[in-house]
C-alpha cells in the first residue's frame, strides 16, 4: 500500500517539492512530469510543484542533457528547469517534500528547520509508488537505460500522487 498525502497547510493551495542531490536529473524529471500530470488533471491553479537539490554545485544549471532529451522525446517540456538548492526556510513553506533517496532524506532532516515538515510531510518520492517504496536510483553516471527506468518510476508515481492530490485539494 502506498502512502497518503497530508492535508494542505492552506485551503485551496498545495505545494509539492521533489529533491535529489544536484537537481539536474531525478528531481527535475519528477518536477516536469508531475507538473504535466497536475495540469492534465486541472489542478495547476491549486497545486504547485518545485524541485531542488541538497547540494549547490549545479545551482542555475539546466537539466542534464540526457534527462532533458528523454523528457522532450516523450512530449514533456524540460526547457524551463534551472537547478536550485533547497534551504531550510524553503522547506518550511511546502505541504509535501519528497526526497528521491534515503541519502537525500537524511540530508533534508539534517537541515534542522523542519518542524513543520514532520514524517507525514517529509517522505521518499517512491513512498507513493504503486509498485512499492524504495529509492529512485541516480542515473547520472550510467547510460540511457537508467534515465528510462527513472522516467518509468516517476510517471507511475506521479499518477498516484495526482490522484491523491485531487482528493485533498478540492475546487
Amino acid at each position: 500500500m502506498t502512502a497518503s498525502v497530508p492535508a494542505p497547510r492552506s485551503p485551496g493551495r498545495y505545494v509539492v517539492s521533489v529533491v535529489c542531490l544536484g537537481n539536474i536529473c531525478r528531481s527535475p524529471m519528477a518536477d516536469v512530469v508531475l507538473q504535466a500530470r497536475v495540469a492534465d488533471a486541472g489542478l495547476d491553479d491549486r497545486v504547485e510543484v518545485l524541485s531542488a537539490g541538497t547540494g549547490d554545485w549545479h545551482a542555475g544549471d539546466r537539466m542534464d542533457r540526457r534527462a532533458a532529451a528523454l523528457l522532450t522525446s516523450e512530449g514533456y517540456d524540460a526547457s524551463r528547469h534551472r537547478a536550485q538548492q533547497v534551504l531550510p526556510d524553503w522547506l518550511d513553506q511546502h505541504d509535501l517534500v519528497l526526497a528521491m533517496d534515503q541519502e537525500n532524506l537524511r540530508d533534508l532532516r539534517a537541515l534542522g528547520a523542519l518542524a513543520g515538515a514532520g514524517p507525514q510531510r517529509l517522505r521518499l518520492f517512491r513512498d507513493f509508488d504503486p509498485a512499492g517504496p524504495g529509492d529512485v536510483p541516480d542515473p547520472y553516471y550510467g547510460g540511457d537505460a537508467g534515465f528510462r527506468g527513472v522516467l518509468d518510476m516517476v510517471e507511475r508515481t506521479a499518477d498516484a500522487l495526482v490522484a491523491q492530490l485531487a482528493a485533498v485539494v478540492p475546487d
